[in-house]
């Protein structure tokens, strides 16, 4: 979703999330899950993620009413949130403030992972970097 939200002609289906392991945060995490609906995805007991499973660094692929959500305490091998914060920009949609990965980051987690799909949208995601940092004063 970041790549769509700073202008990259791509598709997703899913959002996938990168969050805080505090204390407070895995607590407002878990209320908004709620709220969503949330269960882990393709397991047939419809497990509700509960406080434990939001303080693991495990990945937490969700279906919630409103679509696919994986929900990640970590990404690479063991970068945080708070990693990753020089590396985000703020944007707002629809009056709401948020941070989102930048392309450049972006591009560099892409790089690492081996499955087709994230190697096909390099070469969308370099072009869009590109193009707009052309058209920065």
């Amino acid at each position: 979703m970041a790549a769509v939200l700073q202008g990259a002609p791509v598709h997703t289906i899913d959002l996938d999330i990168v969050y805080a392991l505090s204390e407070s945060n895995v607590g407002r995490l878990e209320l908004a899950l709620s709220e969503l609906g949330a269960v882990f995805r393709d397991d047939p007991r419809r497990i509700v993620p509960n406080r434990s499973h939001l303080q693991s660094r495990e990945h937490k692929l969700l279906q919630t009413t409103e679509g696919p959500l994986d929900v990640l305490a970590t990404i690479e091998t063991s970068t945080t949130f708070e990693d990753l914060l020089p590396d985000s920009d703020w944007l707002e949609v629809d009056g709401a403030r948020f941070r989102v990965l930048s392309l450049a980051r972006l591009i560099v987690v892409k790089e690492q992972l081996n499955r087709a799909k994230d190697q096909a949208m390099l070469v969308l995601l370099r072009a869009t970097l590109e193009e707009l940092q052309e058209s920065r004063p």
